[in-house]
């Protein structure tokens, strides 16, 4: 599966920006798909997952009713919905797909990435 996303920007702080993913695959549905974030000079953090359906999502504790993540099966798209952004979220923001059957599923089993979009939040 191949993904692309946008949808990044500069934006100050408290204002919002929705980001995009599009999937690139004959069946989105068999993914869980997750948005991944990482800062200059850090690793790359967990930010959000949604499950196959859409039905259940997962988020950080830190963008916890800040963002919200969505997907669209018909349109092979997962969304992320941020608002409040702060400055500390600024970030390189990636989505992945994993085929884990399990939910929720770990991290470490997102094997499909996109490009990163960058987000820049200022103060």
């Amino acid at each position: 599966v191949q993904l692309q996303a946008s949808g990044g920007g500069l934006v100050q702080a408290g204002g919002s920006l929705r980001l995009s993913c599009a999937a690139s695959t004959r069946v989105f549905s068999n993914y869980v798909m997750g948005w991944f974030r990482q800062a200059p000079g850090k690793e790359r953090d967990f930010v959000a997952a949604v499950d196959w359906s859409g039905g259940r999502t997962s988020y950080a504790d830190s963008v916890k009713g800040r963002f919200t993540v969505s997907r669209d099966n018909a349109k092979n798209t997962v969304y992320l919905q941020m608002n409040s952004l702060e400055p500390e979220d600024t970030a390189v923001y990636s989505c992945a797909a994993s085929m884990y059957r399990i939910w929720p599923v770990p991290s470490t089993t997102y094997n499909y990435w996109g490009q990163g979009t960058l987000v820049t939040v200022s103060s």
